[in-house]
């Protein structure tokens, strides 16, 4: 896996830049990288953002091939140190896109699908260099820490933004809380605060909003999978989307209610309550990656549990099974455990949020009958799967 820059510095070249460039890659973005034999070097770019005004102009330098249009700039790879002369080449007779070549080959050798290149175009140039570029690795932390900063959705693949817009709609949302809370020390209703976040809202509670919110901006009375027209989608939607930005919220009111309660413990003396209290803050910490990461889990099983009531689909939910504990058996454990049944008269459902090497404890169990496996889960290759 190639290393990721670290987000303090990913950050730093961020807020030097005037535009940002992420992109979803796209196996053909890096497999060059990864094949000696391929003659492709560098990533594709899409026609919308080279139609933009993130790259230059691209021009034809040779009449004799009207069809080819370029453009020469210099990059930066701050993962790397490298400053590259990169080449913008589009061929008319080919498609839309346009090619990134003259890039750092060990910045896409080895990356896990879904992973991202995020660029940057520099307020000021460093030297003769207005562009930049890291890319991500989607299995580090920067990667959920690039997700949950732009708000990426479920589908998406690449997009153009002003940083100034990003940092500032998230500065003001932690401004508002922080004189809410502020609010309530100078009121003495802190305590009031803290006990009406003291709980982050359940996950049944949680995907049921996200629920009614989808339906709602669908125009929908139900999530039917067999009237949506694609219920994958929705489920990438209402889980990794809708309800994920609830949470966020939640837990970001509850996380800081936990810790301004450890740290006022001392009195005023900040330091010493920071010292002092720095293993319940620790723990506090600890605590939220683990409740986040149960929390996915648990919301995915939710929204397919509502695909299957609202389809009209008889099922049991979390039944035993000899040793195993199955997400979803079809129609129910009795007839699975049936001495007598056809193979298709049974099924299981199980879900992962993320695959990893996790899938292979569902096969585990043999139980004559068919055995799916479903996940929210993108950065994993068509080939491994």
């Amino acid at each position: 896996m190639t290393a990721s820059a670290p987000w303090n510095e990913i950050y730093e070249w961020m807020v030097k830049s005037r535009k940002l460039l992420i992109k979803k890659l796209a196996r053909n973005d890096c497999s060059w990288a990864d094949n000696p034999n391929n003659h492709q070097y560098g990533p594709y770019i899409p026609q919308e953002i080279r139609a933009s005004d993130f790259f230059p102009k691209l021009l034809n330098k040779n009449p004799s091939k009207p069809h080819i249009y370029q453009a020469e700039i210099e990059t930066c790879w701050p993962a790397t140190g490298e400053i590259k002369k990169s080449n913008l080449r589009h061929f008319a007779n080919k498609g839309s896109e346009m090619h990134l070549t003259g890039v750092p080959k060990g910045e896409f050798a080895g990356l896990t699908p879904a992973s991202f290149l995020v660029g940057g175009l520099l307020r000021k140039p460093i030297g003769d260099t207005l562009h930049w570029f890291i890319t991500i690795d989607s299995l580090s932390e920067e990667a959920a820490l690039i997700e949950t900063a732009f708000d990426l959705p479920a589908d998406f693949h690449y997009g153009l933004f002003n940083p100034e817009d990003i940092f500032s709609a998230a500065h003001d949302e932690t401004e508002q809380l922080i004189q809410e809370i502020s609010e309530a020390v100078k009121l003495g209703t802190l305590g009031a605060f803290l006990k009406a976040a003291s709980q982050i809202p359940p996950s049944s509670v949680l995907a049921d909003k996200a629920q009614q919110i989808f339906l709602q901006q669908h125009s929908l009375s139900a999530l039917n999978p067999y009237e949506l027209p694609n219920p994958g989608d929705a489920v990438m939607e209402i889980s990794r989307d809708i309800e994920y930005t609830l949470y966020k919220s939640a837990e970001q009111r509850h996380r800081a209610a936990e810790v301004i309660q450890i740290i006022t413990k001392g009195g005023t003396d900040i330091v010493a309550s920071v010292v002092r209290g720095y293993p319940e803050l620790n723990a506090t910490f600890l605590s939220a990656s683990q409740v986040r990461k149960s929390r996915a889990g648990r919301s995915f099983e939710h929204h397919i549990a509502r695909l299957l009531r609202d389809g009209q689909i008889i099922f049991q939910e979390q039944a035993i099974t000899g040793g195993r504990r199955p997400d979803f058996v079809l129609p129910n454990v009795k007839t699975l455990k049936a001495k007598v049944r056809t193979y298709d008269e049974a099924l299981i459902l199980s879900l992962k949020t993320t695959l990893r090497e996790r899938w292979k404890q569902v096969p585990m169990e043999k139980l004559n009958c068919a055995l799916f496996l479903a996940t929210v889960d993108d950065r994993v290759s068509a080939d491994a799967i």
